[in-house]
């Protein structure tokens, strides 16, 4: 397969893509290399992953070029994603020697609780956040004593595999961490399929969740599926309409709107809706979309010919109400969209169809690129209502001055990952993930850890 640079859309290396029985040959390395590293004293787990992550450190600037070059990303973004795969190894170095059990009285003797690590665990990965995403899920099972297949999206497979490289410079043994680069229906299915894989993580689509979780279900397989998202940003005639107006476009258009936890749809009370567009709509068309390399670039390119024309898909055209610049020429761009409630459009009827047929798509399934929808609401709990009439429930903001009203407002709306009068989602040491169709189980934090573990209960007679 021919990786391109989705900025120029020159190929950049040429991939062989596993097939199944690779698969398999991955999966048995990592089978084998289970008991030693399990066996491997917590102590020294610790020790190697903090290796892991100074390797990381050193290689920094090398892993954001791979990242702008693979996947399109600012370099300011690229930067910062290498820190965070330092940040998250760094993280979960330190959970080899706190993963505690427990000691519970009983009669008659002691019961004590152990963590076991599951065994091998597969990690499928998006193209849109490659090497992080792939951290996230590697770097806690790691941590637990589990070995790592990670299969990485077909377009965007070169950080993870320098990442793989740099764990054995580090010193993890061969066959602890693997990366194998294949189609998603082949080496990814047979991955699921393995019936020595006793864990997926995947981040991806909704519709290849569901199917990841069929399949892992016939062999009660373990999963945490990180999937879509179709987030509310709540604006409130109360808030600092300045501030929710200029922060709001990069919170949809940042990574190119190519991300799950992007605020797609803006919810703005009635009384201050047409006082807030024109502030939005300034705020758009200072978005600076370019090259990647460029330090003052906000936005690149979307990945690549195929998701430019699908995103443009949703665009109806005539109910556009603010866009920014793109390059022209070479590249997969795409400008900043603003999308505004046609007259007599229904925020709460999500179904299919009807005379608002375009917008309504626009409004409720997941774009993935920098378009954005901007409807208005009538009081607190209309706003509730339309954020929640959504089969997703990945992140929202909530931009008030009333303390009472965000307190009220975050506790109703259905989402795993929600900020007051801020759009930020994720850290690495607090939990993510989804309501109802955006997910199962949380990563990062300290939650991720206990989905890669078993608890053993042993009791010992004492008479």
């Amino acid at each position: 397969m021919k990786i391109v640079n989705p900025a120029t859309e020159e190929t950049i290396a040429e991939m062989e893509m596993a097939d199944a029985a690779e698969m398999d040959r991955a999966v048995e390395r990592a089978r084998q290399a289970f008991p030693v590293w399990r066996s491997v004293s917590p102590g020294d787990r610790a020790r190697l992953l903090r290796g892991f992550a100074r390797k990381v450190e050193e290689h920094a600037e090398e892993l954001a070029r791979l990242e702008i070059a693979n996947a399109g990303h600012t370099v300011g973004n690229a930067r910062w994603e290498a820190g965070n795969v330092r940040d998250v190894l760094d993280f979960y170095s330190g959970a080899p020697e706190r993963d505690h059990g427990r000691q519970i009285p009983v009669p008659g003797g002691v019961d004590v609780t152990f963590a076991e690590p599951l065994g091998v665990v597969g990690v499928i990965v998006p193209w849109n956040f490659p090497m992080v995403i792939m951290m996230w899920g590697a770097a806690p099972a790691l941590a637990a004593g589990n070995t790592v297949v990670v299969k990485p999206a077909e377009w965007t497979p070169l950080t993870a595999l320098r990442l793989a490289e740099l764990a054995l410079e580090a010193g993890l043994p061969e066959g602890v961490l693997q990366v194998v680069p294949g189609e998603g229906e082949v080496a990814g299915a047979r991955l699921v399929g393995h019936p020595d894989v006793r864990k997926i993580v995947f981040t991806g689509s909704t519709e290849v969740g569901r199917l990841i979780a069929a399949k892992a279900a016939e062999q009660v397989k373990r999963v945490t599926l990180e999937l879509g998202g179709k987030s509310a940003n709540i604006v409130f005639a109360d808030a600092d309409l300045d501030r929710a107006a200029t922060t709001a476009p990069m919170a949809v258009f940042d990574n190119s709107g190519q991300d799950c936890c992007a605020r797609s749809r803006i919810l703005v009370e009635r009384s201050v809706y047409d006082d807030f567009l024109p502030r939005l709509g300034r705020a758009v068309q200072e978005v600076k979309v370019g090259d990647p390399l460029d330090p003052a670039s906000q936005m690149g390119p979307l990945i690549s010919a195929e998701h430019q024309r699908r995103v443009a898909s949703f665009v109806p055209g005539p109910a556009e109400y603010a866009t920014g610049s793109c390059p022209r020429g070479p590249g997969y761009w795409f400008p900043p969209l603003v999308l505004t409630a046609p007259k007599g459009f229904d925020p709460v009827d999500i179904e299919p169809g009807g005379s608002h047929a375009a917008f309504r798509r626009a409004f409720t399934e997941e774009i993935f690129g920098p378009v954005v929808c901007v409807v208005p609401f009538e009081d607190e709990a209309h706003a509730v209502q339309i954020a929640n009439n959504t089969q997703y429930g990945l992140s929202g903001s909530i931009w008030t001055r009333d303390v009472g009203r965000a307190l009220r407002v975050a506790r109703a709306v259905e989402a795993g990952n929600l900020s007051v009068n801020s759009h930020s989602s994720v850290r690495y040491w607090t939990p993510f993930g989804g309501f109802k169709q955006s997910g199962l189980g949380r990563e990062l934090g300290p939650d991720a850890l206990a989905a890669f573990t078993e608890t053993k209960n042993v009791f010992i007679a004492t008479d």
